[in-house]
């Protein structure tokens, strides 16, 4: 039987849901929990997608996610991907990690989005030690909505959400957190069988088109880096390895394209190695300061 096609929406909030198979923890040591963060974080600097909130138990995981424009099967794919890759490298074994494909579901009303994001914060309270502190599990963003935190990994957006608590930041993080005792599975289900009107959510979210023409990004890149246009067709020149890197991000993130869309454009360029130089056109970006503001500096350029 063929399975159900993934609703998708470019708009879309998703809450994600990924299960280890069941013989296997998802995650048997704190190393691997900071391991997959630090891979959404990766992913959410190529993406330009928005974190609403995360929890990493140890069989399974929790993502509230903005796709803010971009397709939401190829971040995730790529996030599970190279965790798998890892994970398997590590322990030594072959074969597959997660349970299915991840689970997501669209998050279509301000009544849904304020229930999900409470229940993927009761989760560590089905841990021993955390049944009444449920803030201080590391490996949930709730500390950090409520500001006892920082966000180490820069991943959470947490204002918007608590925008639907409270009219001010003091008052939506204690609504919030009395709230959290409350939301279990049980609370969860019936918000998704309750017919909630449609309430609009989504104002003050600003959705980023993926819509921009790459002979722009290859001239915005080119001109950035003081490099001929003709030299990117080049296979072999270590002098524009940053230059393609930032290039292939830019096309990953703001056109949506896949390997082979960008194998096309650069040509004399295998997907492996697209692959590796989207890792280091991220490692310049988180590391590089000239570079840290590339894609937003793009986007004001192409607007200008």
């Amino acid at each position: 039987m063929a399975r159900k096609a993934r609703e998708k929406a470019e708009d879309a909030i998703f809450h994600i849901m990924c299960k280890s198979i069941s013989e296997l923890d998802l995650f048997r040591d704190e190393d691997d929990k900071r391991k997959y963060l630090l891979l959404v974080k990766k992913y959410k600097e190529l993406y330009n997608f928005k974190v609403y909130g995360y929890c990493i138990m140890d069989n399974h995981l929790h993502l509230l996610i903005d796709t803010n424009g971009s397709d939401i099967s190829k971040v995730m794919h790529g996030i599970n991907f190279s965790y798998a890759i890892y994970y398997n490298k590590k322990y030594k074994r072959d074969g597959h990690l997660f349970k299915d494909r991840f689970k997501s579901k669209i998050v279509n009303n301000k009544r849904y989005l304020r229930t999900v994001s409470l229940y993927i914060h009761n989760n560590p309270i089905d841990i021993a030690g955390y049944r009444t502190c449920p803030e201080k599990y590391a490996f949930s963003s709730l500390e950090i909505f409520l500001g006892k935190r920082r966000d180490y990994y820069k991943l959470v957006d947490y204002v918007f959400v608590m925008s639907l608590f409270g009219n001010n930041l003091k008052s939506a993080r204690k609504n919030y957190y009395n709230l959290i005792f409350k939301c279990n599975e049980e609370k969860l289900k019936e918000e998704i069988e309750f017919e909630d009107e449609k309430t609009d959510y989504k104002m003050g979210r600003k959705l980023l088109k993926r819509n921009f023409k790459v002979e722009d990004i290859l001239e915005f890149v080119t001109t950035k880096m003081n490099i001929s246009r003709d030299m990117i067709n080049i296979k072999y020149n270590r002098n524009i390895v940053e230059t393609k890197a930032l290039i292939i991000v830019l096309m990953r993130s703001l056109c949506n394209f896949k390997s082979s869309d960008i194998c096309k454009v650069l040509g004399n360029v295998s997907h492996s190695r697209v692959s590796k130089l989207s890792t280091i056109g991220i490692g310049f970006i988180g590391i590089k300061e000239k570079h840290e503001n590339i894609i937003e500096d793009f986007i004001k350029y192409n607007q200008s």
